[in-house]
């Protein structure tokens, strides 16, 4: 019999207590701040149809080369969700009576045939909050706002970039580009920063585009906005003129939150997926230290009645944390290397007692470990500042009668002999 090699997945990951307890930290921080802005928790199917999750594209389109396919023992095409809209679109087309405006958030595993580098897998969990009814640019504010807040509890200083959807529409047709060949421009201008001007221009004559039109292109993706307000404000390109109007209304409610600093306008970020039809954002750390977007998202106003088919509008718009980006950058962190134990208790050999004085902490709240394996007291106390638990209880025989124990402060390197009531007042 051959012997199995026991190895993960390529794209997937084990994370071990201490890398798991960043990644709870991370999840609760994010948690605390989504629903200080009135998101409610939502969840969703992993499993999908792969119809609906390849109803938006093309057949070449990069996203549907990604998606994990299945079948189960029906025979039934199914896919993993490569992430959390489209399984929310779903969600809303599916429950017609929910009350609008409706704002959720979801935390959960997606899934990406994709390249492996750092900060990016295969299997991976997004952070999402999105709202659906509500027009206008002042629910976007809001989002980046979240984000940036969200990033500054756990420490991480960013920076959003953000565009327009109808003014990247809007410059194509400028360029007398065909209609049916937006879509895969676009996918094009999602490279625009990652490659040299002439692999640019190598991709987009791949798509059918000329020389001329490409050079105009490239100038018009190279502008400032203030610029392009300039240039086109008699313009009879609609398109185009509503998306300069959203991103002037957007870039209003950017200064009176005091956000002008942390927000830059890009007229060359795309975002690849199709479903987009409005603003458009991503975030990157200042320092630069991690080249990858933490996370993006924008407006997506004709997926739900897309969905649903009855030829409504469900203005929507939602932002999605990349937690795996997050994790690299925080894991090294000291101050995030604290054991979620709170206290742990040495015997010697006072087994009962300890599991007296545990429940007694456990029903205050406190979290409590046990010595089990009676080694000796230096190798517990080894263990305890391997793992980082602040506080350290022993039990001995001489303190036992005076219904009292050692109690050390593993941070402080200090020890008293105290009640339990007294370690409880100091901790909680």
């Amino acid at each position: 019999m051959k012997k199995l090699e026991i190895q993960n997945v390529k794209g997937t990951c084990d994370y071990g207590s201490k890398e798991q307890s960043i990644r709870n930290y991370i999840i609760d921080t994010l948690k605390k701040v989504f629903e200080e802005y009135g998101y409610k928790p939502l969840e969703t199917s992993i499993l999908c149809y792969y119809e609906l999750l390849a109803l938006k594209y093309d057949e070449d389109n990069d996203i549907l080369n990604e998606i994990y396919k299945v079948k189960d023992q029906g025979d039934r095409n199914l896919a993993l969700r490569y992430d959390l809209t489209v399984p929310f679109a779903k969600y809303i087309a599916s429950n017609p009576n929910i009350k609008m405006p409706y704002k959720r958030y979801e935390i959960g595993k997606v899934f990406r045939d994709g390249p492996v580098k750092l900060g990016r897998v295969r299997e991976f969990i997004q952070c999402d909050v999105d709202s659906v009814g509500i027009e206008g640019q002042l629910v976007e504010a809001e989002l980046i706002e979240l984000f940036i807040k969200g990033c500054k509890k756990l420490g991480v200083d960013v920076y959003i970039k953000y565009n327009n959807r109808k003014i990247m529409s809007g410059f194509v047709k400028e360029c007398d580009i065909e209609e049916n060949k937006i879509s895969q421009v676009i996918t094009v201008i999602d490279k625009f920063e990652k490659l040299s001007k002439e692999e640019i221009k190598e991709e987009f004559l791949k798509v059918g585009i000329d020389e001329n039109q490409i050079e105009k292109l490239i100038k018009l993706l190279s502008l400032d906005f203030e610029t392009i307000e300039k240039l086109f404000k008699n313009t009879n390109n609609i398109e185009l003129l509503e998306g300069i109007n959203e991103i002037s209304e957007l870039n209003k409610y950017l200064e009176g939150i005091g956000l002008k600093d942390e927000t830059i306008f890009s007229s060359s970020l795309a975002r690849g997926q199709e479903y987009y039809t409005g603003t458009i954002f991503e975030a990157y750390v200042k320092d630069g230290s991690i080249k990858s977007s933490l996370g993006g998202g924008g407006r997506y106003d004709k997926m739900i009645g897309d969905f649903i088919g009855d030829g409504k509008v469900y203005p929507a718009v939602g932002i999605s944390f990349g937690l795996e980006v997050l994790f690299e950058i925080l894991k090294n962190r000291e101050a995030l290397n604290i054991s979620n134990t709170k206290v742990y208790i040495i015997p010697m050999k006072n087994n009962i007692e300890s599991l007296k004085i545990a429940k007694i902490l456990r029903d205050n709240n406190i979290s409590v470990d046990i010595e089990m394996n009676s080694k000796k007291i230096k190798k517990s106390l080894d263990y305890a500042n391997q793992e980082n638990i602040p506080f350290v209880i022993i039990i001995g025989d001489d303190e036992l009668k005076e219904n009292k124990v050692v109690f050390k402060d593993m941070l402080n390197n200090s020890q008293e002999i105290i009640s339990i009531e007294e370690i409880i007042k100091r901790i909680v």
